[in-house]
């Protein structure tokens, strides 16, 4: 691939991913008025047209390290963790 060709390629992409934020951040405030919406409604889900939208309380659990460590050592920590190698696109 031509540097020019490669130049054009790296613009394009810095300006869709400035499109892809904007449109986030526009998909997210619509969001939010939605789950206001359903607040002031007090319900967790609505039949809209043909859509079903759901804002529920889901419980989670997860694993807290930090407390594993403090309990029982890093080296225990360590002997059940392992590295994963990744490779990180990014452009400056």
């Amino acid at each position: 691939m031509a540097t020019n060709e490669l130049l054009r390629q790296i613009e394009n992409l810095i300006e869709y991913e400035a499109m892809i934020e904007e449109l986030k951040a526009e998909a997210e405030e619509i969001r939010n008025n939605i789950k206001g919406e359903m607040n002031a409604r007090e319900t967790e889900e609505l039949e809209i047209g043909s859509h079903i939208v759901r804002f529920t309380s889901v419980l989670t659990t997860r694993f807290d390290t930090k407390r594993f460590k403090e309990v029982f050592g890093e080296e225990l920590y360590k002997a059940y963790t392992k590295e994963v190698a990744s490779k990180r696109f990014s452009i400056a």
